[in-house]
């Protein structure tokens, strides 16, 4: 009798293969520990025989294609020596065409369309790399580690005369389409624009499949395009009902028990200046004149640390959210709207309990005395920023010499900073004029006037001295107290210099010998370029030669403020930092010792990412909002300005209403135009023609998608 072939059946096969994604997933958390198959088997929680038969086949598996050594009997760990594989984040453009990002390597590796496997947006991925032709460094992704998202937002196609369909994500960053089979279809319609869970995606199979978790409405419809930009983040937009409860339970009431605990300051002259639509006010300002001739100036902060406590399900899910988001019609609160618009709001006429920062200035705006601490104060009047600064220009009205007084010592303060290296990048922001029916009806820029710069002066003085206070001994040398910052790390060297070389070609120079010189050179060139053809070119290319701020337990400094000590401390109604921030003060000022820093620094570097997530809803709801307003104007043509240019085509700016839309350069048939990304220009190869960065040029509206969020515009000779 024959013996029998023993085989793994292509089932048990692909089993093996997603344990061994399993395992590559867990051990990739620590690249260089070694693990025994029972350490690995309770890692991905496999624990019974059967199963564990099942570990061992996919380690010897992972073992003999090198994704792993044994570096004693029955030890494995990550093989590290693989050569030309590399783990790194994918990174999709429109294109298809991906870059991986991998940790210590100057450039990105570039992955073309037909080598990114099953891997998404933002995925940690396996690639393996090559010299293409003697070309720069290519790749192919050999495996996806870990997926940066499941969920996604798209439109639902029911496919014609069958029980299945697809979704087709919104962004075009998702290179691939979602199939739904019948079950999982949960009451969507075709055309419906719908959330999408991704259940799996199998090898061999085109497409990844999924379930339709929600139904948000007809594309193009003001509310469903909302709630799409806020589901594609993954931002939530009610709050549990376990957590209103909880607020809804909190204590309102100013007690004469907890006053006592506090530096009462009612009695003395405090207001709050805002913009004019503003719900929640989350700082004031105090000033009386003292014996001495000294004013005594009190920033004081809602001291939502009080109400909001840790191990709470409302501490919990302000944590989650990390950042109120805001958008063009409606404001997605980090707390829920009993705390953030009512008991921690600074209201007129109110008793207030406050986290305050009180500095005794002279009038040089030179601090003699300051003290941090709790307070209760009682706020007499709410300015908007417009009767603010009708009293700086008329000196006019009530307050008006207060508020003045205020404003000449902030023009103190504002004028040292410059000249500490603070840079002053003063660009406008857009702005929507909607009817009842959130429609808009136009369109403003906010400019920051004196009244704005006055509170944002004092708002970075008690940020500034509250790092400081926490952070430095008496003689002024760091005594190591865990903190959370606000950093903001200098300039790209190689950036400075290619902006560097770009201004000279317009006569502008920029002074590199160090980091002073080079804030000094850019405020130069910021107030040398104002009003010039070229403003809006260099102050884009300054802006981007720039590093991002971000959160951190470590004080490397804010370049752009020019403060070697900074956090944030004045906004804990809607920055989760802020509240840290506020715990940590009172730790100290408690006698405290220094916390964890590690749990710290993970819990900065979580509202980092949600502060840019919120960063990226809020551009897509003005990008949605422009496109809506723009909507009446196809066919009409306007004058702008070159704001961005790539390989495929340049965005052109309308000035008057900040709409911005795409030319392709397939589109542009009087020539064949290349890319130049020295110059941010392209160029005609016959006729020379130049489109750059900054360049104003004649365009015509040809279309107006709003559920691409995006403009085309055409070229008008």
């Amino acid at each position: 009798m024959a013996k029998k072939k023993k085989y793994i059946s292509q089932k048990n096969d692909h089993k093996i293969m997603e344990i061994g994604k399993l395992i590559m997933r867990f051990m990739n958390q620590n690249q260089t520990k070694v693990y025994n198959y029972k350490q690995i088997s309770d890692g991905i929680d496999y624990k019974n025989p059967r199963q564990r038969e099942m570990v061992i086949q996919a380690l010897h598996k992972l073992q003999s294609v090198q994704r792993i050594k044994e570096t004693d009997k029955g030890k494995y760990s990550i093989n590290l020596n693989i050569e030309g594989t590399l783990t790194g984040t994918i990174d999709f453009n429109q294109s298809g065409n991906a870059y991986v990002t991998v940790e210590n390597m100057k450039d990105d590796v570039f992955i073309h369309s037909k080598n990114v496997k099953d891997a998404l947006q933002g995925d940690k991925v396996l690639i393996v790399t090559y010299n293409f032709k003697g070309k720069k460094l290519e790749g192919s992704v050999l495996e996806v580690l870990e997926r940066k998202r499941t969920e996604f937002v798209g439109t639902f196609q029911l496919v014609p005369h069958k029980d299945f369909g697809f979704v087709v994500c919104d962004k075009k960053t998702i290179n691939t389409d979602i199939f739904i089979p019948k079950s999982k279809i949960n009451g969507a319609e075709n055309g419906n624009k719908v959330t999408v869970k991704m259940t799996e995606w199998r090898p061999g199979d085109k497409n990844p499949e999924g379930e339709i978790l929600q139904v948000l409405g007809n594309p193009g419809d003001h509310e469903t395009e909302i709630h799409s930009i806020l589901a594609e983040y993954g931002l939530p937009y009610v709050f549990p009902e376990e957590v209103e409860r909880d607020a809804d339970k909190i204590d309102r009431s100013i007690t004469d028990e907890e006053a006592a605990k506090r530096w009462d300051m009612r009695d003395i002259l405090t207001f709050t200046i805002d913009p004019k639509d503003a719900k929640d006010f989350d700082d004031a300002l105090s000033i009386r004149k003292m014996e001495n001739g000294n004013w005594e100036i009190g920033v004081h902060i809602a001291d939502v640390s009080h109400y909001v406590v840790p191990g709470t399900i409302l501490d919990d899910e302000a944590y989650d959210r990390a950042t109120s988001v805001y958008l063009v019609d409606r404001v997605v609160p980090m707390l829920p709207e009993v705390l953030s618009n009512d008991v921690c709001s600074l209201r007129p006429n109110e008793d207030k309990y406050t986290f305050s920062a009180v500095f005794e200035l002279n009038d040089q705006a030179e601090i003699q005395k300051q003290w941090f601490g709790r307070t209760v104060i009682h706020s007499d009047r709410r300015f908007s920023y417009e009767e603010a600064q009708e009293r700086i220009e008329t000196k006019e009205g009530d307050l008006q010499e207060e508020i003045n007084v205020l404003d000449r010592l902030a023009k103190i303060m504002r004028a040292e900073r410059i000249r500490n290296g603070a840079i002053t990048f003063d660009r406008s922001e857009v702005r929507f004029n909607l009817d009842e029916n959130n429609q808009p009806i136009g369109v403003y820029f906010k400019v920051s006037k004196d009244s704005n710069h006055l509170i944002e002066e004092f708002m970075l003085l008690a940020n500034k001295k509250v790092s400081e206070f926490v952070s430095l001994k008496n003689n002024g040398s760091p005594n190591g107290n865990t903190f959370i910052y606000r950093i903001h790390d200098d300039p790209d060297p190689a950036k400075l210099e290619a902006l560097r070389e770009f201004v000279s070609t317009f006569g502008y120079k920029i002074d590199l010998a160090n980091t002073k010189k080079v804030a000094e050179s850019l405020n130069a060139l910021l107030k040398d370029v104002k009003g010039k053809g070229e403003e809006n070119m260099i102050e884009t290319l300054a802006m981007r030669s720039m590093s991002k701020a971000v959160y951190s337990t470590e004080p490397i400094g804010h370049y752009g403020l020019g403060f070697d000590y900074y956090s944030h401390f004045t906004s804990p109604i809607r920055r989760y930092p802020d509240l840290l921030a506020h715990r940590l003060l009172q730790h100290y000022l408690d006698g405290g010792k220094s916390p964890n820093r590690d749990e710290l620094e993970t819990k900065a570097k979580h509202c980092s990412a949600m502060e840019r997530l919120a960063a990226d809803a809020e551009r897509d709801s003005i990008k949605f909002m422009q496109v809506k307003f723009m909507e009446k104007h196809v066919g009409e043509t306007f004058t702008g300005v070159i704001s961005g240019v790539a390989e495929f085509g340049f965005w052109v700016q309308i000035p008057e209403n900040g709409a911005e839309g795409l030319i392709k350069l397939r589109d542009l048939m009087d020539d064949s135009y290349t890319y130049d990304k020295t110059t941010h220009a392209v160029y005609g190869s016959r006729t020379g023609k130049r489109y750059q960065l900054g360049d104003e040029v004649q365009i015509k509206v040809i279309k107006a998608n709003l559920i691409a969020k995006q403009l085309d515009f055409m070229i008008m000779e």
